[in-house]
């Protein structure tokens, strides 16, 4: 109710509860028309200073011209103009260069994080932890290894290795045997290691080959990690790993990315940035 106004004496609509309670005709207070009137002219100078009203076929532009869109392209700009200092740089330079020069290398690792997220997280993980069945980025160890340019080789032509499913040449017995060898992180105790040709990737001391992107299978660092991890050792001996004759070998290709999918530029910074993720080499 309005200031030095007595509810009592006010005239009523007419609509009255429970016999004494009315609903008076009092003017509104002085800070609420207040306030009501500063919001419509609020309003009306907005509506003239920015694009608001619409037409038939367009809208009032405002005064002043400014959009979102314009907003959008002069921070761009404006972000643009400072990346330049390095973006300039990486086209001539190698991936090696980038990462012996420590201003340009940490700006690599911070704008490659995009590139990560659009191109690699959804197997690699967001951290490069790995998703179920995807190798860990974020360790020391390297299938392929870790040197920056074996790095770019992988993200430019992608990794396809084979390993040989063994389960029509070993029987139940041997394959336990080998997977209990494996296990315990001495894969040559036993001497079907070498007679039944594992050597022949995974080396005579059973610590891989970065030639044929074979495990380490002494070090307890697993490709296809798992709950029951001796169940998945088995698997992987019985059916191989993209061994085209059998329906159940493991899938572990990496597409490549050279070419149409990214630019040599954009291979340099995921290489950088994975390289720092582990540690590289």
């Amino acid at each position: 109710m309005s200031d030095n106004t007595n509810p009592y004496s006010a005239p009523d609509t007419g609509h009255v509860w429970d016999d004494n309670l009315r609903e008076l005709t009092n003017d509104p207070p002085k800070w609420w028309m207040m306030g009501f009137h500063a919001s419509w002219i609020l309003v009306l100078v907005y509506g003239l200073i920015y694009p608001s009203w619409p037409m038939l076929t367009t809208h009032t532009k405002g005064l002043t011209g400014w959009t979102q869109i314009g907003e959008y392209k002069k921070d761009l700009a404006a972000l643009d103009k400072k990346r330049a200092k390095y973006e300039d740089q990486l086209p001539g330079m190698s991936a090696a260069a980038i990462l012996a020069d420590d201003e340009l290398k940490n700006y690599v690792v911070r704008s490659a994080k995009v590139l990560f997220g659009d191109n690699c997280a959804a197997c690699h993980g967001t951290g490069g932890q790995g998703n179920p069945d995807f190798p860990v980025l974020a360790d020391d160890d390297w299938l392929y290894g870790g040197d920056i340019n074996t790095i770019v080789t992988s993200i430019t032509n992608g990794r396809n290795g084979i390993m040989t499913a063994h389960g029509g040449t070993l029987s139940e017995a041997q394959i336990n045997e080998l997977a209990d060898a494996v296990m315990a992180g001495n894969p040559t105790s036993t001497p079907l290691f070498a007679s039944k040709g594992c050597t022949a990737c995974h080396g005579a001391d059973g610590k891989g080959s970065n030639l044929f992107g074979s495990a380490n299978l002494t070090d307890g660092i697993w490709r296809f990690a798992a709950k029951d991890q001796r169940a998945s050792v088995v698997y992987t001996i019985t059916h191989g790993v993209n061994f085209p004759s059998d329906p159940q070998t493991r899938n572990a290709i990496m597409p490549k990315f050279g070419g149409t999918k990214l630019t040599e530029t954009d291979i340099k910074k995921l290489a950088v940035y994975v390289h720092a993720l582990g540690g590289g080499q």
